[in-house]
């Protein structure tokens, strides 16, 4: 990673410790106010547990033109966003997709509907619907790899992350806790629950977390639709095309609608936000991502609108193209961030389960067998 990033960081960082104004904020506070000095790790685990309400810089009497110049959110955005890069699997193909993120987004929807489009001349063998364009097997054989390839590389790239933080092993309540603060999303309701200031200093808001909401369960819609017709096609004998009653086309039209609306309002968050307050040099990457997940749920509704007309077959290539760019590229956009910061999310559990754990033996010394009748290990751990 690099290390005037990381430097920049650690000495904010330090600054934060010593003051603790914002020790209620929001997760990143209570875990950096437990160390006393912020090891590499250290910084990537509190970069990827903040979630840029920016709260804490508005509220900073150290932020510029103070000589302190102190901007936390972008100082921890900016080691977040380089660590995607680095422990991204493959790595070269994480660090090319953050300097050339929008670039490499458009040209992957492109070049994939092209192929897409080409691959009508292999025929179809008689399919009804877009089987008509493109054989089911056909589609099987390549978005299977293309599912199972970002799983793989997430997983890795995980793994290094964990190794990097030196977190304990994962143990199952860490990682309920974990989901259910992720499901919630907690920390985008601010240090007090009133809402974030990402959009203005001086109002409070929750709009960040309804579309962030908006468009998670939007996503886990559309894969649900595509779950159950796939459960339908190979359980049931009931291969597609369904009705517009069916259940994959229910969650399907429900999920896109989530998708669009939610990415939609997103971007203009995004517009509205101060980019001081961000990482450098990643705010079109970031909008290319949400740009390209909004434009897989609006293709999908426009392929569904007009899926009987003659334009059908484009429309069904730029949609399977936008899908296809979606899930290789995913390890390597911010799409992964929901992965690491579930992985920070338990880590942090973690560290607040062995919090407890050591208050608890504090007040009730005979629960260890190594304390003494003199209350040796309570005063250790005080």
């Amino acid at each position: 990673m690099q290390t005037d990033l990381l430097q920049e960081a650690r000495r904010q960082a330090e600054i934060c410790n010593a003051c603790r104004y914002c020790e209620g904020y929001c997760s990143v506070f209570p875990a950096l106010h437990a160390e006393r000095a912020f090891s590499d790790g250290d910084l990537t685990q509190l970069a990827n547990l903040c979630h840029n309400c920016r709260g804490c810089y508005y509220a900073c009497q150290y932020t510029a033109p103070h000589e302190f110049d102190l901007n936390l959110p972008q100082a921890l955005a900016n080691v977040r966003q380089d660590s995607w890069g680095d422990l991204a699997f493959p790595q070269t193909a994480g660090r090319a997709f953050q300097k050339n993120g929008v670039m490499i987004a458009v040209a992957a929807v492109i070049g994939f509907a092209l192929l897409f489009w080409a691959a009508r001349a292999l025929g179809s063998l008689g399919g009804a619907g877009f089987y008509a364009v493109l054989s089911h097997n056909a589609m099987v054989a390549i978005f299977l790899p293309a599912f199972l390839f970002p799983l793989v590389s997430i997983g890795i790239s995980l793994r290094r992350y964990w190794r990097r933080v030196e977190a304990q092993p994962l143990k199952w309540m860490h990682l309920v806790t974990a989901l259910g603060q992720a499901a919630n999303m907690k920390n985008l309701r601010g240090g007090h629950g009133d809402g974030c200031n990402f959009e203005d200093e001086d109002r409070f808001s929750h709009a960040r977390r309804a579309v962030h909401q908006a468009v998670m369960h939007g996503f886990l819609l559309c894969f649900a639709s595509t779950s159950v017709a796939t459960v339908m096609d190979y359980a049931l004998d009931k291969p597609a095309p369904y009705g517009l009653f069916s259940l994959p086309k229910l969650l399907g039209l429900s999920g896109g609608l989530l998708l669009v609306l939610g990415c939609a309002e997103m971007i203009r968050l995004k517009l509205r936000s101060d980019r001081a307050l961000g990482a450098q040099g990643a705010f079109g990457g970031e909008i290319a991502f949400v740009g390209l997940l909004g434009f897989v749920g609006f293709s999908g509704l426009v392929l569904y609108a007009f899926g009987q007309t003659a334009a059908m077959p484009l429309l069904l290539a730029l949609h399977l193209g936008a899908v296809l760019a979606f899930f290789l590229l995913t390890p390597f956009t911010k799409m992964a961030h929901g992965f690491y910061r579930l992985a920070a999310l338990a880590v942090d559990a973690q560290r607040l389960s062995d919090l407890s754990q050591r208050a608890s033996m504090s007040m009730n010394p005979s629960a260890s067998p190594t304390a003494n009748s003199n209350g040796d290990l309570a005063r250790n751990n005080t």
